[in-house]
C-alpha cells in the first residue's frame, strides 16, 4: 500500500512539474512583451506583403515529421487591413487553400479571420515577433477536430520569417509546425 502511495505522489509531482514547465518556461509561456526591446521591428504590413514562399514540416504527436509542405502566399494590404491567400502543397500531393482577413490595430494588436478558423483569431506584433492565437478546424478527411493553435513568427536579420506553431487538443500538444517564409523568387511568383 505504501508503494502505491509513492507512485501516486510521484505521478502527481511529474504532472505538476510538466504543467509548471509548460506554463512558465515552455513554448506557451512566451508573451509578446518578451520581444518588445529587439532592434528589428516586425510589421506584418511590410514583412507579410506581396508574393511569399513558405517551406516547412509538421511534426505529429510523437515528435516525428508527419508531413512536409511548400506554401505560396500572396498578401495585399490597404492601410491596416490585409488579405493573405495561401496555397499549400503537401508531400502526399494534396493541396490546401486558405484566405486570411487580417486587421492590424494602431497598438499592434491583430484580428484574423479565415474559412477554417473557428471564431476570430487574435494576436500581437511586438519587436521582432508576431504571436497569433486561434482555433483551427482540421479538414473532415483528417477528422474535423478543432485545435487550439498558437503561432509565433520571428523576423530573422535578413528579413526572412521563422514560424513555429503548436496545435493542442484538450491541452495536449498533437502537432507542431516549423516553417520559413521569405519573398518569393521571381520564377515562382504567380497568382495565388
Amino acid at each position: 500500500m505504501e508503494s502505491i502511495l509513492y507512485v501516486v505522489i510521484g505521478a502527481a509531482l511529474v504532472c505538476a512539474l510538466n504543467w509548471a514547465w509548460t506554463r512558465y518556461a515552455g513554448f506557451l509561456a512566451q508573451v509578446p512583451e518578451d520581444y518588445a526591446n529587439t532592434a528589428e521591428q516586425f510589421d506584418i504590413r511590410t514583412h507579410l506583403n506581396g508574393p511569399i514562399l513558405c517551406e516547412g514540416v509538421i511534426y505529429g504527436p510523437t515528435g516525428r515529421v508527419s508531413s512536409r509542405f511548400v506554401g505560396e502566399f500572396d498578401c495585399q494590404w490597404e492601410g491596416n487591413r490585409g488579405t493573405m491567400r495561401e496555397v499549400f502543397t503537401y508531400d502526399d500531393g494534396s493541396e490546401q487553400v486558405r484566405a486570411w482577413e487580417l486587421t492590424l490595430g494602431n497598438d499592434g494588436r491583430i484580428k484574423a479571420l479565415a474559412n477554417d478558423v473557428v471564431g476570430e483569431g487574435t494576436g500581437q506584433q511586438r519587436g521582432n515577433s508576431v504571436q497569433l492565437k486561434y482555433r483551427f478546424r482540421l479538414p473532415e478527411a483528417s477528422g474535423g477536430h478543432v485545435l487550439n493553435t498558437v503561432d509565433w513568427m520571428y523576423l530573422a536579420p535578413n528579413g526572412s520569417i521563422v514560424n513555429r506553431s503548436q496545435f493542442r487538443k484538450y491541452g495536449l500538444k498533437v502537432a507542431e509546425l516549423v516553417a520559413t517564409m521569405r519573398p518569393a523568387p521571381a520564377r515562382l511568383k504567380k497568382a495565388v
